[in-house]
């Protein structure tokens, strides 16, 4: 399951943590809210981002099952 959760302190700073996204398609779903959000100040990656999803691990299996030979 795909979550979000926010911290939000007293003073203002948000705290933000992705659950549940394979890869860094995480960085793709929290990029608007970010923006929106103001100035990130650290990111701290889970195993889960440097995990591939099965889209992610069939498109490096199709590029390199195809060569340009």
């Amino acid at each position: 399951m795909e979550t979000l959760e926010f911290v939000i302190y007293p003073d203002g700073r948000v705290q933000e943590k992705v659950t549940g996204i394979a890869g860094t398609t995480c960085a793709d779903v929290t990029a608007a809210l970010e923006a929106q959000l103001g100035q990130v100040l650290r990111v701290e990656p889970t195993s889960e981002y440097y995990a591939q999803s099965v889209a992610d691990a069939n498109a490096v299996q199709t590029q390199v099952t195809f060569s340009e030979w």
